[in-house]
């Protein structure tokens, strides 16, 4: 007799196995299922924990070779072990997703490892075991979107995860696509000395970012060593033993041309992942685009089938899933579960920082909204230049009649950071006046977020 639950997830992703854990805070029984050897799915395995990890590493590295010299620190005899940079990444990693295994362990919620299959609306199957629950909830997340023409093998032409374990520097490393993940995992190998190119089939990076922090963002990435082929697409790839050649010919049409590079990494974006789940057997219904369809409650067209995440409609990001699975467990459970989607932040992990929550200022004018605009720059900041990071500034975007605080977006020093006081403001419905006249210490790098809140009045005080 199949075993029973009050509810199962499918995926232990940081949407799924948060959704787990709250839905056991709530009294419920509770498992979740993951097919990998390690709890966490791709953000704690292969995406935002060793990425980030990486990014430290390379940062710390490229502070030391270029950096310190301006501090009267100076250093001999320098020296990159990549074998331990990436064995710390390793250690980062597994320290991340036996702490989700301990959290399971301490609140009672049961692992069933292997794939699971749909064998009817409210029952799985799992290494050849049946369960079935009440409800089940899909968090299966999201997989790296092929290229035609551009065979990824994970060693030449790579995706996401196997640029993150590349055992040496590249000599040239070409990144197909302009967007945040793209542009981290080129970070990472630009400071540690590889030649980037970034070829981009739209004729700007970051799309979806306010056009002039991506602007600002690209011209600071340029002054760090990156190259831009905007407006072109990747047409094939192939491989000659240690080297890749490309075909890159303009988005628009116009004469082919070859780039060579050592390893090509492939990042134009993410799909909805349900290979294998049988949604078929449940009677789940997905989009156009594989998604999974729900409404506002996270609930499919199935009673007691839901889903969350990178697998439904929306932005695909770790703190987005988050925030549903919470929603949908406290909902399960009979309370109002809620997401503000108007105050979802997100943030690119490159030095420096961007990081954007709201309207972007596209969005405000297609909107046909009236609104105003406040700038300020780090170099205008104390702790900026005292930290030698005065590249960037924050822009606030803020109602012409009300002064609510509509859009806040930052490409500087910890934006990642700097961005949560933008959107508690934009959360509980602040105007840019009402972060003028919070106090922020002296001095900070936040002090840019309370200028920039006073130019919305025209009233900043250091510029």
């Amino acid at each position: 007799m199949a075993e029973n639950f009050d509810l199962i997830v499918i995926g232990s992703g940081p949407g799924g196995y948060v959704c787990a854990i709250r839905a056991a805070q709530l009294g419920m029984k509770v498992a979740c299922v993951e097919k990998r050897a390690t709890l966490g799915g791709t953000c704690l395995n292969i995406g935002c924990i060793p990425s980030k990890a990486l990014l430290q590493s390379s940062e710390n590295y490229e502070e030391l070779t270029h950096g310190f010299k301006d501090h009267g620190i100076n250093v001999e005899g320098i020296s990159l072990d990549l074998a331990r940079m990436q064995a710390r990444k390793g250690e980062v990693v597994t320290a991340n997703t036996k702490g989700i295994e301990f959290l399971f362990k301490k609140n009672k919620i049961t692992w069933l490892k292997g794939e699971a299959k749909f064998t009817g609306p409210n029952a799985i199957e799992v290494a050849g075991e049946a369960y079935t629950a009440k409800h089940i909830v899909i968090a299966t997340g999201s997989d790296s979107v092929p290229l035609k023409g551009v065979e990824v093998d994970e060693k030449r032409i790579v995706t996401s995860t196997g640029a993150l374990e590349l055992d040496k520097v590249p000599g040239h490393i070409v990144v197909i696509g302009g967007g945040v993940i793209g542009l981290e995992l080129g970070s990472v190998w630009r400071r540690l000395g590889a030649e980037v190119t970034v070829v981009e089939f739209l004729d700007r990076i970051t799309p979806g970012l306010d056009n002039e922090i991506s602007k600002a963002f690209q011209q600071i990435l340029t002054k760090q060593g990156f190259k831009f082929k905007l407006g072109h697409k990747v047409t094939g790839a192939t491989v000659n033993g240690e080297q890749v050649t490309l075909t890159v010919e303009p988005a628009k049409g116009g004469d082919a041309e070859t780039i060579t590079a050592d390893i090509v990494l492939l990042s134009i974006g993410r799909y909805a992942y349900t290979a294998g789940l049988n949604l078929e057997a449940a009677g789940v219904a997905t989009d156009e685009r594989g998604r999974v369809k729900v409404d506002a409650h996270f609930t499919t067209n199935v009673p007691g089938v839901y889903a969350i995440g990178d697998v439904i409609a929306g932005p695909m990001l770790a703190h987005k899933a988050e925030e549903e699975g919470v929603a949908l467990a406290e909902t399960l459970a009979g309370q109002r579960g809620h997401v503000n989607y108007g105050a979802i932040p997100s943030v690119v992990y490159t030095w420096p920082e961007v990081a954007a929550v709201g309207q972007t200022e596209e969005e405000l004018k297609e909107a046909g909204m009236a609104y105003k605009v406040g700038k300020f720059p780090f170099m205008a900041n104390g702790r900026a230049r005292a930290m030698g990071a005065m590249d960037g500034f924050v822009k606030l975007l803020a109602d012409q009649e009300t002064d609510k605080l509509l859009g806040a977006h930052i490409v500087g020093p910890d934006a990642g950071a700097l961005i949560a006081e933008c959107v508690t403001a934009i959360e509980f419905g602040a105007s840019a006046e009402d972060v003028a006249r919070i106090c922020h210490a002296h001095p900070t790098l936040s002090e840019v977020v309370k200028e920039a809140a006073l130019a919305v009045d025209g009233r900043p005080i250091h510029i």
